[in-house]
């Protein structure tokens, strides 16, 4: 299945290593997996920094504040529904589902407050994220959030890299 989803992992700033990325793309994966997307798909993910996050947050969405992740999905999905192969791009077969952003200074801070590693934090926003592609919300904080809260603890379950 990894062959099949396409992830390009692009960042504007230092300390974006491969491994990095190689665990932004595995957590992604991981979480695709379990939601069952087995049909070929892209995820572009860009990693910044917090000024830049701060600008895309206040354009995009009207916050004028940095953040630590945005999701930008390409479809308006409900939980465990998919886009359908009819949705593939022409051009390269892979079924776009949409950009994130991830803040790297964010990561470390949170990591730093929540007592946990760096990686750690890096992939569960990766995978914060990609559910938000797939339509999961956490607006409310009743059955929506509980259902993504339980789909995160799940997929970094799966990565070992659980609380």
């Amino acid at each position: 299945m990894a062959k099949r989803h396409y992830i390009p992992v692009t960042a504007d700033v230092p300390g974006v290593d491969e491994r990095k990325r190689a665990l932004i793309r595995k957590a992604i994966r991981t979480a695709l997996g379990l939601e069952g997307v087995d049909f070929p798909c892209e995820v572009d993910v860009s990693v910044t920094n917090d000024e830049t996050i701060h600008q895309i947050n206040l354009e995009q969405r009207g916050v004028d504040r940095p953040t630590d992740v945005l999701s930008f999905p390409a479809f308006e999905l409900t939980p465990g529904e998919l886009p359908g192969g009819e949705d593939a791009d022409p051009a390269t077969g892979l079924v776009p589902l949409g950009d994130m952003v991830i803040s790297l200074e964010r990561v470390q801070a949170q990591a730093r407050e929540y007592g946990h590693s760096s990686r750690r934090e890096l992939a569960y926003l990766a995978v914060h994220s990609v559910l938000h592609l797939l339509g999961y919300d956490h607006l409310d904080e009743g059955p929506q959030k509980a259902r993504m809260r339980a789909r995160e603890d799940a997929v970094m379950a799966e990565l070992g890299l659980e609380r």
